[in-house]
């Protein structure tokens, strides 16, 4: 057994960090276990050697999260345990510290973890970016926060929106109002990013202007885009052909993103092109292959907690039917593919 002594700045640290009904505490102590008994402003952690240092690693990098402007909370303590476990606290914390924009309110927007820096100086650094990662690793609301950053800073003229509408098959023609009101359900995720940053008001001024554009993936078809951010969301339900669409449409000034969960591919009657796009691109300068996993998530902790849950269970399934592509073909589960009608 082993006990260490971890000292607070103030009781005021030490409340926000323990969070209502030492909620936070209670979680460290679930997940290593240890004991951690508060002492005035210090706590005593016991537990077995090496478990106990990282509760006490676990805490000093939630100080240091709190002090730079996080509120602590039950995602941030999971994340901040993942990071012990990494070797990569110190490393994240001086990410955090790094601000990409303000929102319309002037709430900084920061990066929350390695992957995630790794991911937005991809961005600065390449024309195109392709980001593929799981639900909650702020894939779509970082490339537009740095769309908006871009655009504030006059780097470029517009920032075009786009996403496969692959429910109403590409078409849209059923739906009821002129285009914008039929990609508007499709596009909804981006355009939540993009009041956050600019104010709904600003928003609709600039979607006037033209100086942000929304249309469906098949309108992209044929243009040529100068002194653009393009972000391409939802890719997983691209085909290869679409890809290489919008990929060609790339001109002087530009840079696209492109943003994916190869577990979430909605398409029924071809192949998404996604992965092999990723594959196919990986070696070309100027392109930049970015993979986001669950240590990146950055939603609500029970978020990972899924994620992890259904990665279980699809090295379960991928295990007991790796040699019967029949039942893969009734519905399985492949990594291409992503889950099926039947799961």
């Amino acid at each position: 057994m082993q006990t260490i002594i971890v000292d607070f700045d103030s009781m005021d640290q030490m409340t926000q960090i323990f969070g209502p009904f030492d909620a936070n505490i209670k979680l460290i102590e679930k997940t290593l276990p240890v004991t951690i008994t508060g002492q005035g402003e210090s706590v005593k952690i016991t537990g077995d050697n090496g478990v106990a240092a990282k509760a006490a690693k676990t805490l000093e990098t939630l100080k240091k999260m709190r002090d730079s402007g996080q509120t602590i909370n039950d995602s941030v303590v999971s994340q901040a345990m993942d990071l012990v476990d990494d070797g990569a606290a110190d490393e994240a914390v001086m990410v955090m510290k790094d601000v990409i924009t303000l929102t319309n309110k002037g709430k900084p927007v920061k990066c929350k973890t390695i992957g995630q820096k790794n991911y937005i100086r991809a961005i600065k650094e390449h024309a195109v970016t392709i980001c593929i990662g799981p639900a909650g690793t702020g894939k779509t609301y970082l490339a537009i926060a740095m769309a908006v950053d871009a655009l504030k800073n006059e780097e470029i003229s517009r920032i075009i929106l786009t996403r496969p509408a692959v429910e109403a098959g590409e078409h849209l023609g059923f739906l009821p109002g002129d285009l914008q009101s039929k990609v508007d359900p499709y596009l909804r995720p981006l355009y939540d990013g993009l009041f956050e940053m600019l104010g709904e008001e600003k928003f609709n001024r600039h979607l006037e202007r033209g100086i942000i554009e929304v249309a469906p993936l098949a309108y992209m078809r044929g243009r040529t885009l100068n002194n653009s951010f393009v972000i391409l969301d939802e890719a997983q339900n691209a085909s290869l052909e679409q890809m290489f669409m919008v990929l060609t449409r790339l001109g002087e000034g530009s840079k696209i993103i492109v943003t994916g969960d190869v577990t979430q591919v909605d398409l029924k009657e071809q192949a998404s092109g996604l992965e092999r796009t990723a594959q196919i691109l990986k070696d070309v300068d100027g392109i930049a292959v970015s993979r986001l996993n669950n240590r990146d998530v950055v939603r609500h902790k029970l978020v990972k907690d899924i994620i992890k849950a259904f990665e279980k269970y699809k090295e379960k399934e991928d295990g007991r039917n790796s040699n019967d592509t029949e039942h893969r073909n009734r519905g399985g589960y492949s990594r291409r593919a992503g889950f099926q009608k039947g799961h």
